[in-house]
């Protein structure tokens, strides 16, 4: 009879074995990586330098202009590149679910949650080099960061946050999802949230029935502690309270509705 230790055990080393399996797969495919950076570039190259100009003007202050926007916007853009790159996730489990790959697994003596573990935590390695390409771009087309090194820490951390909390919802509408192309649909909306929130302008400029949906939605609290960690523009510290709160409930809820759906059918494997 195992101990609940060894339990625990095994199931991180069948999540390594998983997430190598995911690694394998990205270092196959690359275009994964060059579609979760590429969309979200191609949005900050359109809002920067086409609405830039006009968006910026609306935020005051001494950069008024395409200079100001560029700083503004890029933590909405960098959350779109979670979303995009947790998309890809869906389509990938949904890909292994239909394919029949997940059958075999399930009738091996592995800890049945590391097939969707190794997914979430393969993705959170690519979100985070999607990310760096994507600030990378920033920088190169006028972003100014103030950050130090301890608020860049915390970028790091508050980013893991996000992306483990959002790939996990991901997962499980790919588990929920019966087709591929359902699977690739069900995380959209998460491409737009960003949008209706703080991401692309201030609430206090949108009709009040959308202003109230904008500041109390997740990716709001996301951006302005981005926001005020990268650029010192906002406070952080009810943004980060909010950030941390909304992660830890989204990241357990859909922990544990990926878990109940595939754990829908039960043949003969670890728990």
């Amino acid at each position: 009879m195992t101990t609940a230790s060894s339990r625990i055990s095994t199931a991180f080393a069948d999540s390594a074995t998983m997430l190598r399996r995911q690694l394998r797969h990205v270092v196959r495919y690359p275009t994964l990586i060059l579609t979760a950076a590429g969309v979200p570039v191609i949005f900050l190259l359109l809002f920067v330098y086409v609405l830039g100009g006009a968006l910026g003007l609306g935020l005051g202050g001494p950069l008024a202009g395409r200079a100001a926007y560029v700083n503004y916007v890029v933590p909405g853009i960098i959350l779109m590149t979670v979303a995009t790159a947790a998309q890809g996730t869906a389509i990938s489990v949904a890909l292994d679910m239909t394919e029949g790959i997940v059958a075999r697994f399930r009738t091996m003596a592995i800890a049945r949650i590391s097939v969707l573990t190794g997914h979430v935590l393969g993705s959170l390695i690519q979100t985070m080099f999607s990310i760096t390409v994507v600030t990378g771009v920033a920088l190169l087309v006028g972003f100014e960061p103030t950050a130090d090194l301890g608020d860049w820490l915390a970028v790091a951390g508050v980013l893991v946050l996000i992306t483990f909390a959002v790939t996990w919802l991901c997962v499980a509408l790919a588990m929920l999802a019966k087709t591929v192309a359902t699977a690739s649909n069900l995380p959209m909306p998460l491409m737009v949230l960003p949008m209706i929130g703080s991401g692309l302008v201030p609430t206090d400029s949108m009709p009040t029935w959308l202003r109230w949906f904008a500041d109390y939605q997740p990716f709001t609290p996301f951006i302005e502690t981005l926001r005020g960690l990268l650029t010192g523009g906002t406070p952080t510290g009810d943004s980060a309270v909010l950030a941390i709160g909304w992660c830890a409930v989204i990241a357990l809820g859909s922990y544990l509705w990926a878990r109940k759906l595939y754990n829908r059918e039960r043949p003969t494997a670890r728990n």
